[in-house]
């Protein structure tokens, strides 16, 4: 009898390995089964609605030329829109030829673009910068970035556009932002102009989702939607090994025999678990949203075992992971060509805009059109997001949580200060559909090591973790990659395989790499730009039932 895989979630973490043990571990795809709990695959990766009620995407994911693990992957895979090129082949050749070039990275409260030559450091902001990178992540466990840095570094360029374009917060794990500034530091000379950033052609449901479930419909791997997987029963002994799985699908539970041949990979946890939608007219509301099997899963996993990590860390502060998102739809070009005139780029270039006077911290993009493969012509689509969205906005007054899609764009507007007659017109043009999102960043929540499970745990003989909340020592969480990887490494080691992922890179060891980190730290802002006006902008936990703007002064 073949060996079976079974796969817990529908991710880009389950859909990689699915292709994985087809491409590297031999299996038939006729024995991969992956269960779905909603009707739709691609986890987090998703991407929805129509040109006449609007467009819905929860996030956007950035690329960059050491994204070794997925474009190794990719490369396997035919895009849809030429099955002769492949996904990487086509993320790579549209970074060629529509790279970002930002020149608008920042906009003050005075509706001005910020000079960005200098971070914004003072020497003390450098020493603590050198200090974080050189102290070992033992030392760092159970402290916030705040442990590391005074009130001033919060303030700094640098950190507006360090957050915002991974989405920290000041009370997050030190950890992880010490792995993100050795991961990403050979992009500190272009991280203004963002143009080190790489993207799909489309939405990532569109260029990696549907592709990737294409590859494997075509070698029969059977995804079971509306399937939720409610507890694996582990085989007693020392060692790990899964012996059921306890499913509850068509209104009736269910269970599968799992042989000592066969694995099963789950995907622990999930950032986009109970995300609600508003529309144009309706904030979100988050009561109609409900949590998935997913964070309950691996709480009942983990109940008396210290290997299979700690979800409680992760799933139960939603004030320190929360924020908004929101997808506008234009039916009119309006606002495209304000932006283009405003930023000096054409349409897709211009990379991320954020707002620094926004009390939501407001960050905009405005991507290369089409964003979705079957959006219209004279349709076009950008996306935004507030890192603090319990905060009242500067315009509305209110928090972004409880604002309308039309509500978040007029908040928008009034930070580019448009003329009136333009304002109007975008407003009218335009659908906006938000979307509140309770444990986005909980990846990036304080921690301590072992609060993560090892992708395939010590002893295990069947079952490994994949996604966000396995550990990869090294790589950085809220990124395609890491999921890709914790896949590829699962495969690899459940079956022994001599092929396995590739290092992740480390361009903190190379000196000219260093070098030019250095250069960009210590470069000095332009005679007669202006300082950069901030505003107030927290640098500790909102904590339970306290609004986010609890912090210090930017000044």
């Amino acid at each position: 009898m073949m060996a079976k895989a079974y796969l817990v979630g529908s991710g880009i973490a389950a859909l990689a390995a699915a292709a994985f043990l087809i491409r590297d571990g031999g299996f038939d795809g006729a024995d991969i089964h992956l269960f779905e709990e909603t009707e739709r695959i691609g986890g987090s990766l998703d991407a929805g609605g129509t040109p006449e009620n609007g467009y819905t995407m929860r996030g956007g994911r950035m690329f960059e030329a050491e994204f070794r693990c997925t474009y190794d992957l990719m490369s396997t895979i035919p895009s849809l829109d030429d099955p002769s090129v492949s996904v990487t082949q086509e993320i790579l050749a549209g970074h060629e030829t529509f790279a970002w070039n930002d020149n608008s990275r920042l906009v003050d409260g005075d509706g001005q673009i910020v000079d960005v030559t200098s971070m914004g450091f003072s020497e003390h902001d450098r020493l603590d910068l050198m200090r974080c990178l050189a102290t070992p992540e033992g030392r760092l466990d159970g402290k916030r970035i705040t442990d590391c840095f005074t009130s001033h570094f919060f303030t700094t360029n640098f950190w507006y556009m360090w957050c915002t374009t991974f989405a920290f917060q000041p009370w997050h794990s030190a950890i992880e932002f010490r792995r993100y500034l050795k991961r990403f530091i050979h992009l500190f000379p272009e991280f203004a102009t963002m143009s080190g950033i790489q993207r799909t052609r489309y939405n990532q449901y569109d260029s990696l989702v549907r592709p990737l479930r294409a590859w494997l419909a075509a070698r029969g791997v059977t995804i079971h939607t509306g399937c939720r997987v409610r507890d694996l029963v582990l085989a007693p002994g020392t060692h790990t090994r899964v012996e059921r799985i306890l499913l509850a699908r068509d209104g009736h539970d269910d269970e599968v025999q799992v042989t000592p041949e066969d694995l099963v990979l789950v995907t622990n946890g999930s950032m986009t678990d109970a995300s609600c939608l508003g529309s144009h007219t309706e904030a979100p509301d988050p009561r109609s949203a409900r949590r998935s099997d997913a964070w309950l899963l691996w709480h009942r996993l983990a109940r008396g075992r210290d290997d299979f990590g700690n979800p409680g860390v992760f799933d139960k502060n939603i004030p320190e992971s929360r924020w908004e998102s929101f997808t506008v739809t234009a039916q009119d070009p309006a606002f495209l060509d304000a932006m283009e005139k405003f930023s000096g780029r054409e349409t897709g270039r211009g990379g991320l805009m954020t707002f620094t006077a926004s009390n939501w911290l407001l960050t905009i993009v405005v991507n290369r059109q089409p964003v979705y493969r079957d959006q219209p012509e004279g349709v076009s689509v950008w996306w935004g997001y507030g890192l603090f969205p319990d905060r009242p906005g500067n315009h509305t007054g209110k928090p972004m949580t409880e604002c309308s899609g039309r509500e978040i764009l007029e908040e928008v507007l009034h930070h580019l200060r448009f003329a009136d007659d333009l304002t109007q017109r975008v407003l009218a043009g335009s659908t906006v559909v938000p979307c509140l999102m309770p444990y986005i960043t909980s990846q990036f929540l304080v921690r301590r090591h072992g609060d993560r499970p090892r992708v395939v745990p010590r002893g295990s003989v069947n079952l490994a973790f994949v996604g966000q909340f396995a550990e990869v020592p090294d790589d950085v969480v809220f990124t395609v990659e890491y999921s890709v990887r914790t896949a590829w490494t699962a495969v690899a080691e459940l079956l022994g395989l001599d092929r396995r992922p590739p290092e992740v890179y480390r361009g903190h060891h190379e000196p000219h790499v260093l070098k030019e980190a250095l250069e960009t730290m210590h470069r000095r802002q332009v005679d007669g730009a202006p300082p950069l006006p901030g505003p107030r902008m927290p640098h500790t936990s909102p904590g339970p039932g306290r609004p986010a703007d609890a912090g210090a002064s930017a000044g």
